[in-house]
């Protein structure tokens, strides 16, 4: 099992990015939240297997076709052991 943070920069707010990210967390069996920031980016929290974070960190890189994704910075986090993927408001 893994858990990491990650800080989306870019254009990624007010293009739905945080809607697709629950969508493909959801589709590969990942649990956490995502939520806009006030700086502009979008925060992500995601624990599950090792893979299936990978993969939803590799989705983030590129996110939704109309967010143009600037950076991903990901640092290990501490499980929370969320159950569903949800998206703060």
């Amino acid at each position: 099992m893994k858990a990491v943070q990650a800080r989306v920069t870019g254009r990624v707010q007010g293009v739905s990015f945080r809607w697709y990210t629950q969508e493909q967390a959801q589709r590969l069996g990942v649990t956490g939240w995502v939520r806009n920031e006030p700086d502009g980016s979008v925060l992500l929290h995601a624990e599950g297997e090792d893979d299936a974070v990978d993969a939803l960190v590799a989705w983030c890189r590129t996110g939704p076709s109309m967010a143009r994704v600037a950076d991903v910075a990901v640092r290990e986090a501490a499980p929370s052991d969320a159950t569903s993927f949800d998206v703060a408001y």
